[in-house]
């Protein structure tokens, strides 16, 4: 199988190679199968991309956003969620209740490669389109409008790829589309805009970081509306597991990402 992605969407292959390694580990922390089985048929050499310290903050915003999810899916089971940039994320295995509906939605290379990648699944609909645009919104806003229920929005790895402008423009199509809505959005902060070309995974493809911010209320500035709720840095889980990860907080507090969460 060929793979045929842009620069942004070449990113979504770090993620995968981690999550497969980690997976094979005797006492993972995050098990997925079809990482595993993506980097072994589509022969995905993982050296570029499976770095210590990537692997260690890959791992914890995978632990802290399923936490986040499936707390949100507790007091909103009939929930829609989003997964903005999706790539090759397995989340909806790890998190469904068995009563939610899941929305895959990225650009048309990912989708059509995830489409190789996963069967078809009840209660998961993958969508080709820009957050950008608002083509995707009505498939969406149709499913909350038959369930009557919340929605949630998930962008992991996409805010540093999209300049402040093209933020606003997302938030903008959010807010206008699904009101009432949350967003948990992974963040990054100016130095790691700046420091780019030295980051362990990412300086091993043609993507570019656009922007990063201090604190989630940067964010909810940018759109009238928009609430910034709380945010937490992926050191909180980093630190648990290793003296490296725990030095890093220590010393660095402020330079990992963070998971920060919008209402409208």
């Amino acid at each position: 199988m060929t793979i045929n992605l842009g620069d942004v969407e070449t990113t979504a292959l770090i993620p995968v190679a981690i999550k497969a390694s980690e997976s094979l580990r005797k006492n993972p922390r995050v098990r997925d199968d079809v990482a595993v089985e993506m980097v072994k048929t589509l022969g995905i050499n993982t050296a570029p991309f499976d770095k210590f310290m990537s692997h260690e903050g890959v791992i914890a915003r995978t632990v802290m956003l399923d936490r986040m999810v499936k707390d949100f899916i507790t007091k909103n089971p009939e929930a829609v969620i989003v997964n903005i940039g999706a790539g090759f994320d397995n989340r909806f295995s790890r998190v469904d209740n068995g009563r939610i509906f899941w929305f895959d939605l990225d650009l048309r290379d990912s989708i059509e490669l995830r489409k190789k990648v996963f069967a078809e699944r009840e209660r998961v609909c993958m969508i080709s389109g820009s957050v950008l645009e608002e083509g995707w919104c009505a498939s969406v806003k149709a499913e909350c409008e038959k369930r009557n229920s919340k929605v949630l929005f998930l962008a992991e790895g996409l805010f540093m790829y999209l300049t402040l402008e093209e933020i606003t423009k997302l938030l903008f199509v959010l807010k206008t589309n699904f009101p009432g809505g949350t967003l948990i959005a992974e963040q990054n902060n100016p130095l790691m805009v700046k420091n780019q070309k030295y980051h362990d995974t990412v300086k091993n493809t043609s993507a570019v970081f656009k922007s990063g911010t201090w604190s989630g209320q940067e964010i909810a500035d940018l759109c009238e509306g928009i609430r910034f709720v709380e945010e937490h840095s992926f050191n909180e889980e980093m630190k648990k597991h290793s003296v490296r990860g725990w030095l890093f907080a220590k010393i660095l507090p402020k330079m990992n990402d963070r998971w920060a969460v919008f209402e409208w």
